[in-house]
C-alpha cells in the first residue's frame, strides 16, 4: 500500500509540475491590451475554466488525498506521542526529612557585677589601655 502510494504521489507531483509550467499566465492578456489593444478590457474577458485548469485542480486534489493517506499510513491510527509524555520524572524513593529552622545564637548576658570582656580591637587602632 504505501508504495503504491508513493508511486501516485510522484506521478501526481510530476503532472502538477508539467500542467502548471504548459498553462499561459494570467499577466499575459494584461500585457497584451497595453501593447497591441487587442482587448477592449485591461485583463481581457475571462471565459469559462479550460481543460488544463480544471485538470490541474483534479491533480491537486489527488496530490492531496494522496498526502494524507501517506500520513495515515506512515503513523497509523495512533496520533504520535509528545516529546513531554515521553520524558520519565524520577520520583524521589522516600519522603525528604523537613528541615529545621535555624535560630541564631543569643550571646548571654552577664550577671551584675562581672567583668565583660573588653571588646577586640581593629586592624588598623592601637590598643586602649586603661589608666
Amino acid at each position: 500500500m504505501y508504495t503504491f502510494l508513493v508511486i501516485v504521489q510522484v506521478l501526481v507531483a510530476v503532472a502538477l509540475i508539467a500542467l502548471v509550467l504548459l498553462q499561459q499566465g494570467k499577466g499575459a492578456d494584461a500585457g497584451a491590451a497595453f501593447g497591441s489593444g487587442a482587448s477592449g478590457t485591461v485583463f481581457g474577458s475571462r471565459g469559462s475554466a479550460n481543460f488544463l485548469s480544471r485538470t490541474t485542480a483534479w491533480l491537486a486534489a489527488v496530490f492531496f488525498g494522496t498526502s494524507l493517506a501517506l500520513a495515515y499510513v506512515v503513523h497509523g491510527k495512533v496520533a504520535p506521542k509528545s516529546v513531554v509524555d515521553s520524558v520519565k520524572l524520577e520520583q524521589p524513593s522516600a519522603p525528604a526529612a523537613p528541615v529545621q529552622p535555624v535560630t541564631p545564637a543569643v550571646p548571654a548576658v552577664p550577671a551584675e557585677g562581672a567583668t565583660q570582656p573588653a571588646a577586640p580591637a581593629k586592624k588598623d587602632e592601637a590598643p586602649k589601655i586603661p589608666g
